[in-house]
């Protein structure tokens, strides 16, 4: 009871914190169960293993079928693919839940940089993701089910299939929230352009190295499919920063830098 005594400013008692995070983290796995009831029903009603197979279909033709070979894999399959389903669809939900535990603790310029960036990593994230699809996937497909034709017959799990294909596409969709994780960070001070810059080269490699390991094929097809956007979404991580380093310089400027010792007004 100590801890909660000392609060001299208002602010939430230490056990309070905790009792919030505990609802907050409530509230997110009750929209992870929901969502993944919801997902699994999408999957058998709406077609998305259809989707998720099309590229194969595109590649080795419609007469070519994925094969199981446990009585139970396609029951578990469905079943951890509309999970999956379940938490991006959740995922909006639980990112509140996030942003709502933490908001207390920012700045008002911070709140007002993290919205728009949080709203802005949706839309990459689906970007990132179709790109895979239509995109890197086939390529990859097109390269590992010929590759060796002329002493194997290729004869797919589904299971496996299904893992490979879901692992490719949310591993582009992470990465491209590259902006989003640049935007956050300068708007808490923690990045600036000028670094940014002069890490670029830097960053080429790591991009490189990433799109090599997450996109197994031709270096000159695959790996420059992942390799030439995410590039690009580096260089509008820089015009990003910029904007936003500029108007936390303006708002101090207007603002005024407070006293040695003083704290400021929310």
């Amino acid at each position: 009871m100590a801890i909660l005594t000392r609060n001299s400013r208002g602010e939430m008692p230490f056990l309070d914190h905790l009792e919030e995070l505990r609802w907050r983290i409530l509230w997110g796995l009750l929209a992870a169960v929901v969502g993944s009831v919801v997902g699994y029903v999408l999957v058998l009603q709406f077609g998305v293993l259809e989707i998720l197979i099309s590229p194969f279909y595109d590649v080795m033709g419609v007469e070519e079928r994925l094969v199981f070979l446990s009585p139970t894999e396609p029951f578990f399959l469905l079943l951890r693919i509309g999970i999956l389903t379940g938490l991006v669809l959740a995922s909006p939900i639980l990112v509140y839940q996030i942003w709502a535990f933490l908001s207390p603790a920012l700045e008002r310029h911070e709140k007002r940089a993290i919205i728009p960036a949080l709203c802005l990593g949706v839309f990459l994230f689906a970007g990132g993701v179709l790109i895979s699809y239509y995109m890197a996937l086939p390529m990859t497909l097109r390269f590992l089910l010929f590759f060796g034709t002329e002493y194997f017959d290729p004869m797919l799990r589904a299971g496996e299939y299904f893992g490979f294909v879901t692992k490719l596409l949310m591993a582009f969709g992470v990465l491209f929230e590259l902006p989003v994780v640049i935007m956050i960070l300068s708007a808490l001070g923690l990045v600036t352009p000028v670094f940014l810059r002069t890490k670029r080269r830097h960053a080429i490699v790591i991009i490189t190295i990433l799109a090599a390991l997450l996109s197994p094929g031709d270096v000159f097809t695959v790996t420059a499919a992942m390799m030439v956007p995410m590039v690009a979404l580096y260089e509008f991580s820089i015009l990003l920063s910029v904007v936003i380093t500029g108007r936390r310089r303006r708002a101090r400027t207007i603002g005024g830098d407070p006293p040695d010792g003083s704290v400021e007004a929310e």
